[in-house]
């Protein structure tokens, strides 16, 4: 099983860009369809972005779809999150989810691993 670190959360201003990491260990890093869930204070986890084993197909959530972008290196065990014209209403807790399954989207009821999460604040 793949233990993931998420990184590159932090303060940015509305309109502004960050981009989050998630770094797999072990080999298997290629076996697991990977995710991106957020959760606000008060609020249940969402469902942000996940992408396939092979990096071919991309879901997002309606509220992020042409500002975030989702990627996978398989030679480097990471996976990323490009977050462009970030909003307030961006502001969460970022994980970082595995799923072993294929041909799916991640879900939060069938992810396998979940990283820590790393806080993400977007200010007016």
């Amino acid at each position: 099983q793949v233990q993931l670190v998420e990184s590159g959360g932090g303060l940015v201003q509305a309109g502004g860009s960050l981009r989050l990491s998630c770094a797999a260990s072990g080999r298997t890093f290629s076996n697991y369809a990977m995710g991106w869930f957020r959760q606000a204070p008060g609020k249940e986890r969402e469902f942000v972005a996940s992408i396939s084993q092979s990096g071919l197909t991309k879901y997002y959530a309606d509220s992020v779809k042409g500002r975030f972008t989702i990627s996978r290196d398989n030679a480097k065990n990471t996976v990323y999150l490009q977050m462009n014209s970030l909003r307030p209403e961006d502001t969460a807790v970022y994980y970082c989810a595995a799923d072993q399954r294929y041909g799916n989207k991640v879900v939060v009821a069938t992810v396998d691993v979940w990283g820590q999460g790393t806080q993400v604040t977007v200010s007016y």
